[in-house]
C-alpha cells in the first residue's frame, strides 16, 4: 500500500457519517497544501434560468478535481452519474467517488472521468493514479 493510500485507510473508522469522512478527508488534503471547497454550490440552469436550489458537491480539491464522500455498504453506480453531471456542469475532467462503507476503502476509490473520448484518441491523464496525485 502506498503511503498516499494509506492516509485515505487512515480514515477508515467503521460507522462515521459521511460528514465526518468528508471533513477528515478535507483537513488531510489541506494539511498536504492542496486547497479545498466543502460543499460547493453548483447552479443549475433550465432553458436559460438558474433553479432556486443549486447541487451540492462534497468537495473540491485544487478547482480540479471533484470528491464526492460516501459512506454506504451497498455502492451504487448512480453516485458515478451523479458526479459526471458536477464535472459536466463545471467543465471539469476528473472526479472521485470514494465509499467509505467498503470494508476495504480502497475497493470504495471509483475515477470518473469526462470527455474520455478526443476526436477518436482517449483522454491520458499526465497524473499518475494514485489518490492525492489527482489533487497536485
Amino acid at each position: 500500500m502506498t503511503p498516499r493510500l494509506k492516509c485515505i485507510e487512515g480514515l477508515a473508522v467503521p460507522g462515521c457519517s459521511k460528514v465526518f469522512y468528508e471533513e477528515s478527508l478535507a483537513w488531510e488534503l489541506e494539511s498536504r497544501g492542496l486547497s479545498v471547497l466543502r460543499q460547493l454550490e453548483v447552479p443549475l440552469r433550465y432553458k436559460g434560468n438558474v433553479l432556486a436550489t443549486p447541487l451540492k458537491l462534497d468537495l473540491l480539491a485544487n478547482k480540479l478535481v471533484i470528491v464526492e464522500v460516501k459512506a454506504v455498504r451497498v455502492y451504487n453506480k448512480i453516485f458515478e452519474a451523479q458526479a459526471l453531471t458536477y464535472l459536466r456542469l463545471m467543465n471539469l475532467k476528473l472526479a472521485l467517488v470514494i465509499n467509505f462503507g467498503e470494508a476495504k476503502v480502497g475497493s470504495g476509490i471509483h475515477r470518473v472521468a469526462n470527455g474520455v473520448e478526443d476526436q477518436g484518441r482517449p483522454y491520458v491523464n499526465p497524473l499518475r493514479l494514485s489518490v492525492f496525485a489527482y489533487l497536485r
